[in-house]
């Protein structure tokens, strides 16, 4: 369904452009129906850019994505097959306007024709099954509305169109514990209907509890890749194992992580810089920036 092979994104910095920085080096990975992909990595690692490159919203500067066997190509219709949902949900939404502006742009975009009392009914439909009463929502001004009742608005609006992918950002940042499982248990419930799930996140146990696959991004770079329980139960990169190691036990004493200066994928890395080290589970080596 959705394809990134070698993308590399670089943005012009300086006074007249004169520079660049490389945000996203050479990567490469797929998304299929009824799938999650989690996209792991810290702060400034690239994965919002890439998202944002999924989405339409920054060009790639080399190497192609694809939907479908098709280039991205931001527009209506590619939109209806494809929507993001990011960080922070009030951002989404024009404080000015009350929840039932968000499903009347839609309608007015993508369904003009569609009689008034059907697109009411399709709308209520579309909250049942994000589990909100459309009586206590509809109506209500952003700011009257919790961020979990936000996020799933904005997942509803998705489900009225014939979505196949959705690019989660970050969703469940800004939300206390008992919501954010409610989010989770929803994403869980579309994927389950055939929806593929980008879920972007810096939250190991998160993407842990989601995900069938997991693609571990390093300084724009992919270091690990394969099934999640595999990335998880048996972290080949550093890199990763040092992710894993901060999570914090309430069981265990904090400790620093040991950085690991060994590598034995080094000067071994396959295509794109990984090597498969057991079927399915893709590793990089350890010393990619000076690895040739």
């Amino acid at each position: 369904m959705l394809k990134l092979d070698d993308v590399t994104k670089e943005f012009r910095i300086g006074a007249f452009g004169g520079k660049s920085v490389t945000a996203v080096q050479n990567v490469s990975f797929e998304v299929v129906p009824g799938e999650v992909v989690s996209l792991i990595g810290e702060s400034g690692s690239g994965k919002s850019t890439i998202g944002r490159m999924i989405l339409g919203l920054n060009p790639v500067t080399s190497g192609s994505i694809t939907f479908n066997d098709r280039p991205v190509q931001a527009g209506r219709e590619y939109y209806r097959h494809i929507q993001g949902i990011f960080q922070d949900p009030f951002s989404s939404f024009n404080p000015v306007f009350k929840a039932d502006r968000v499903f009347a742009m839609i309608k007015d975009a993508y369904y003009p024709a569609v009689p008034e009392p059907e697109w009411a009914e399709r709308v209520a439909a579309s909250l049942r099954d994000v589990r909100l009463n459309p009586d206590q929502v509809l109506g209500k001004y952003p700011h009257q509305l919790s961020g979990g009742q936000l996020q799933r608005l904005l997942i509803a609006r998705a489900l009225l169109l014939d979505i196949k992918l959705l690019v989660a950002d970050e969703i469940t940042s800004m939300l206390d514990a008992s919501t954010r499982i409610d989010v989770l248990n929803l994403l869980a419930e579309l994927k389950s209907r055939g929806l593929g799930v980008l879920y972007i996140t810096h939250d190991l146990s998160l993407g842990n509890y989601l995900a069938e696959r997991t693609v571990v991004l390093r300084r724009g770079s992919v270091v690990e890749m394969g099934l999640t329980d595999r990335v998880f139960g048996d972290p080949l990169h550093p890199y990763t194992r040092e992710l894993l190691s901060a999570v914090p036990r309430l069981h265990e004493a904090w400790d620093d992580a040991t950085p690991v200066d060994t590598c034995r994928y080094h000067r071994r890395g396959g295509s794109g810089g990984l090597l498969e080290a057991e079927p399915g589970h893709f590793v990089a080596c350890a010393h990619l920036s000076t690895c040739s």
